[in-house]
């Protein structure tokens, strides 16, 4: 993907390619980093580091084969640094087993998501993503909102295959049961509202 060094036409080349890459992708990164960290400024200022980063890289002589990926995997490092300076993250005794990949679960089918999606109102889901631990958002996000399968997403973020799946699954299974819980009490506040109107309204 990178690590090479070049002429200078070779460098010029790159930099025509750097610029273009800006103007198609800076937008989906954005979009990323604010799902990921929650906090507009706050990515609007990695999204700029990592293309910062990127032209550093460049002008350095350094080739870069595809930019989509190249970007992603910085921004990614840069938002895994963010998170660390709070807390250190850790993997349970599951992500551990062998054998388990997308396929072991239904929920991840291709027609499950988008039944699900079809379900699930899309702003609803995107302010419950929010809430999710960051091990589980940022896969939700790599997969179904950025479209990377999980060996992609795996080359990204340097973990299994089997890992990024297990976390997929887990994160799916908990973000659906926030959203049951939130219309359950959508739900029961509409029928007290209910009750209440009709006890108002009664002789």
């Amino acid at each position: 993907m990178a690590g090479r060094t070049q002429t200078t036409a070779a460098v010029e080349d790159q930099e025509t390619r750097f610029l273009k890459a800006f103007e198609e992708y800076s937008d989906a990164l954005f979009r990323h980093a604010s799902l990921r960290i929650g906090d507009r400024e706050k990515a609007i200022d990695l999204v700029h580091d990592a293309f910062t980063k990127v032209w550093t890289y460049v002008r350095n002589g350094h080739a870069i084969d595809s930019y989509r990926p190249f970007l992603y995997k910085v921004l990614n490092n840069l938002i895994i640094d963010e998170y660390r300076r709070a807390k250190e993250a850790s993997l349970d005794a599951l992500l551990e087993q062998e054998g388990i990949d997308e396929g072991s679960f239904p929920e991840l089918s291709e027609s499950t998501v988008e039944a699900l999606a079809a379900t699930i109102d899309g702003r609803q889901a995107f302010a419950l993503l929010e809430t999710l631990p960051d091990e589980y958002r940022e896969v939700i996000i790599l997969r179904f909102v950025d479209q990377l399968g999980p060996r992609e997403i795996s080359t990204l973020i340097e973990e299994t295959e089997n890992t990024i799946s297990v976390r997929i699954h887990r994160g799916l299974k908990l973000l659906r049961s926030k959203i049951e819980e939130l219309e359950a009490r959508s739900h029961q506040k509409s029928s007290e509202d209910n009750r209440r109107v009709k006890t108002t309204q009664t002789p």
